[in-house]
């Protein structure tokens, strides 16, 4: 019998390389999404799924994000003498989200690597790995979707997202069978990164896995491929070439809100878009960017 998974990674040790100067000293994740950290998002979207055990995959530099998710008796302490139960609620909230646990990378080797890093803590569990530059609408439950499909067929499930196929050599990318199921793919193969023209179909490989344990003896035996890097896309090739090492591997095919921002122009689109939808926000700001674009068209000068 399959046991229920409760357990999720977030892999958090990147140098946040493409929005240096602000993260020499702040890590990525925690950059703001309106007025949320990015990672907060991300631990939400776990828990809202029912994996309330999260191990962070951190390196150094991270130490925010321990801060955040920890108790800030002072500054709780200031909010109630203020009176502020708002604020106050606001600042708790991300304490009290999921029982949170940290291990540092010490030697950054890649996605596979970090996945590795987990093993001590998972266990022989079935797990789920969500990637900190991928954030999900709430609206979209797509890593409730990959639970279940890996409750009922086992191995391990990936997201996969269609893209336009001059933008495959971005991503890990999948060739896929078709099933029963209008959303859901068996997997046959993964290549990662692949050059122009040679990839194996245009659905990308996102930002969300759920991982069958098996998986931490095939990534101890993977070398290193692209950069140089023990890459998870390598690792998830070997199972489904043969599903007798620890399972088949299916793809959800995901047609939802999927907010990136691991780049800086999504960044600022993620953060539009969601302002815009905030019932606090939303009315005033939706407003005043209507006025904007409107001047922009008219080339009226601020």
């Amino acid at each position: 019998m399959r046991s229920i998974i409760s357990k999720a990674v977030i892999p958090a040790a990147g140098l946040g390389t493409r929005f240096l100067p602000a993260t020499k000293a702040t890590p990525k994740e925690m950059l703001p999404v309106v007025d949320k950290p990015a990672i907060q998002y991300v631990v939400e979207e776990a828990v809202a799924a029912g994996l309330d055990d999260v191990l962070m995959i951190t390196g150094r530099n991270k130490r925010p994000l321990e801060d955040h998710f920890d108790r800030n008796y002072e500054l709780e302490s200031a909010l109630r003498r203020k009176g502020d139960a708002d604020r106050l609620a606001r600042v708790q909230e991300s304490t009290d989200l999921a029982t949170i646990h940290y291990v540092r990378q010490g030697d950054p080797r890649g996605l596979g690597h970090a996945v590795l890093c987990a093993a001590p803590h998972v266990g022989d569990q079935a797990f789920a790995v969500l990637l900190g530059d991928d954030l999900i609408d709430p609206r979209d439950p797509l890593l409730s979707r990959m639970v279940d499909v890996r409750e009922r067929h086992g191995g391990s499930v990936v997201a996969l997202l269609e893209v336009d196929p001059a933008q495959s050599h971005l991503y890990g990318c999948a060739a896929v069978e078709a099933t029963e199921e209008g959303d859901v793919v068996r997997v046959t193969g993964l290549v990662e990164k692949p050059a122009p023209g040679t990839a194996p179909s245009n659905y990308a490989v996102i930002g969300r896995y759920v991982l069958d344990p098996g998986l931490f003896d095939v990534l101890r035996r993977t070398e290193p491929g692209r950069g140089g890097e023990i890459q998870l896309t390598d690792a998830l090739q070997t199972q489904a070439a043969d599903e007798k090492i620890c399972g088949p591997v299916h793809g959800v095919l995901f047609r939802g809100r999927r907010y990136d921002t691991g780049d800086r122009g999504d960044y600022l689109r993620a953060i539009v878009r969601l302002a815009s939808e905030r019932e606090d926000l939303g009315p005033e700001f939706r407003g005043w960017l209507r006025e904007f674009v409107r001047d922009e068209i008219d080339g009226v000068a601020p």
